[in-house]
């Protein structure tokens, strides 16, 4: 059965308290798990930042300078003196699909999605039912009989979850205003599997694996993540009981003014600093800053041994939060500002871009002196890395279309719950991909074939099915041996070509291009020697590698077990110096 958001509240509270008074083998350090066989006992803390959508190619021009942007020199002085002591890895792969929600899932438990079950935010289960209610995002509410045999629904691990989201605590009854996190979930809104008597699948029900924050919270250590919905709570594990701090201010709630709260470059975000743009914080270049400086001034609590709204707790052993800004500087046309994005293929960042990367890197300087401050700075692992990048860099490349989309051109061959056809449905998955699951009997070889025939309206790049999709993916279908979240085909369309009809966008993720997933990835302590990594890298290494450096086993997590994910041999190599 799914644990309910109350009963996940009153375990965490429980589970918190108990450890606070007494935890058999707990590590000198109270918020430190115990060790385990592996490790050098030099790391007692690991900080996971994930910058969503920044570019090896960002960090090289932004650590470096390039000409064209504050005199060449360099726009990132605190990334870049992580460098000094740290390990860049600078052929580094995000997992595929790129999207947020498994780009995420490969960092927390090593796994792509053939393992976690997690191939987008919004996707498909054939052996699942429709949400009691319609989504705040358009998947509508159905029938869901209990122990029936399954007619499949998409499945909304978005913002449509939330009770409102509109509002930034996401609606959660009796919360601060900006206290957003997993009590604002509504179990109407989630998914149902008839199998389980028709139960709500939680987020963290619905990952097929255990994580690192599980693994470290069952070794005694204390853990806590920050993100930007509260179905992100995913990380938690299956059970739920692997956090024991959670916070998500929903991203894509209206703006509100927040008082106190001031972006690391000191620009207060009360009052709203750009009052043309209040549907949503994504919207503006200004706006988003605040959203993350609020989720920054929570984080800075957790490293003071608070919880993040400022109670005593612990500092955690493995915690961490996402940065949206430098995202939306590279996706976002803001009509009232201007583009951001590039100014060309080597990655000159606009002058919107080249703000969220120094709004972004100052406050990494503020996390860093918070570090110093608290005194833990020397035996805590800081991992800088993203879950995806962002296609096109080149900005003569994009083309968004939203009406040729593989998806629109196969029409009622995939289920209405996908249907881009469907005028009030949550649509498709497809951003700079599409992903496609079909109706129970079509073909996926005459879907091939008419996606071939129409190559160049859709900007057919790849397509992926059979055993091509076979290589790196569960057979897809329901029954025994089949997966039934695998979808049939994968379309990768040619670099630029986005399925999206907006005009706010210049730039999307979840492909397989080089843009959408080669990431940042930088592992620093200060006792580390500056290093540079040419060799392929995936950030499903950065799981293991967590537990690896916190002196826990790397082989119970059981997605690096079943996928053969090994630890970054440099940063063991330097542990045990």
């Amino acid at each position: 059965m799914a644990m309910t958001a109350n009963r996940l509240v009153s375990v965490l509270a429980t589970a918190v308290a108990a450890l606070a008074l007494s935890a058999p083998g707990m590590a000198a350090d109270p918020g430190a798990p115990s060790q385990g066989k592996a490790g050098s006992g030099k790391i007692r803390h690991v900080l996971l930042l994930s910058i969503d959508g920044m570019h090896a190619v960002d960090f090289y021009n932004c650590a470096h300078g390039i000409a064209g942007v504050n005199g060449g020199a360099a726009y990132c002085p605190n990334m870049a003196a992580l460098s000094g002591t740290g390990i860049n890895y600078v052929a580094t792969s995000s997992s595929m699909p790129s999207d947020s929600f498994p780009g995420l899932a490969a960092l927390v438990t090593g796994g792509s999605p053939k393992t976690t079950g997690l191939y987008y935010d919004v996707a498909y289960d054939r052996s699942l039912e429709p949400p009691a209610e319609t989504t705040g995002t358009g998947l509508a509410g159905g029938t869901c009989t209990p122990y029936a045999a399954p007619t499949g629904t998409t499945t909304d691990y978005d913002q449509g979850i939330d009770i409102d989201d509109t509002q930034l605590n996401g609606g959660a009854p009796g919360a601060a205003p900006t206290d957003g996190g997993i009590a604002s979930i509504d179990p109407k809104k989630l998914v149902r599997d008839p199998a389980a008597g028709c139960a709500p699948v939680f987020p963290w029900n619905f990952v097929r694996t255990n994580t690192i924050f599980s693994v470290v919270h069952a070794a005694g250590g204390y853990t806590a993540w920050i993100d930007k919905h509260p179905s992100y709570s995913f990380v938690a594990g299956p059970g739920g009981t692997g956090l024991d701090d959670y916070y998500s201010p929903e991203v894509n709630s209206a703006v509100i003014p927040l008082p106190g709260v001031t972006t690391a470059q000191g620009a207060s975000c009360d009052p709203v600093r750009d009052t043309s743009n209040l549907s949503s914080w994504t919207d503006s270049f200004a706006n988003i800053q605040c959203y993350d400086a609020l989720k920054v001034n929570a984080l800075l609590n957790e490293i003071a041994g608070k919880t993040h709204m400022g109670a005593p707790a612990r500092v955690p052993a493995v915690f961490g939060m996402n940065f949206q800004a430098v995202y939306f500087g590279e996706s976002l046309n803001e009509p009232s500002v201007g583009a951001g994005g590039y100014q060309n293929a080597a990655a000159l960042p606009s002058a919107e871009l080249l703000q969220e990367i120094e709004g972004v890197d100052a406050s990494i300087g503020q996390i860093v002196g918070a570090l110093k401050a608290a005194g833990i700075y020397e035996n805590t692992l800081l991992i800088i890395t993203a879950k995806h990048g962002a296609s096109p860099i080149d900005p003569t490349r994009y083309v968004a279309d939203g009406t040729n989309t593989p998806a629109t051109l196969l029409g009622t061959a995939i289920p209405y719950s996908e249907s881009p056809l469907n005028p009030t449905g949550i649509g498709a998955t497809e951003d700079d991909i599409s992903v496609l699951w079909l109706n129970p009997g079509a073909s996926v070889t005459a879907a091939v074939d008419l996606l071939e025939q129409n190559a160049a309206a859709i900007g057919l790049g790849e397509i992926y099915y059979g055993p091509t999709l076979a290589l790196n993916y569960n057979v897809g279908g329901l029954g025994p041996g089949l997966d039934p979240r695998t979808p049939d085909i994968i379309v990768t369309p040619n670099v630029g070509v986005t399925y999206s009809s907006s005009t706010t966008m210049i730039a999307d993720h979840g492909g397989f291009a080089h843009d959408d997933t080669n990431v940042m990835l930088l592992v620093a302590n200060p006792g580390f020697k500056a290093q540079t990594v040419a060799a392929t890298t995936r950030t499903a290494q950065v799981a293991p590698t967590i537990l690896s450096a916190l002196g826990l086993d790397p082989d119970s997590l059981d997605a690096v077990t079943a996928e053969g994910i090994e630890v970054l041999p440099e940063v063991e190599a330097q542990l045990a110096q």
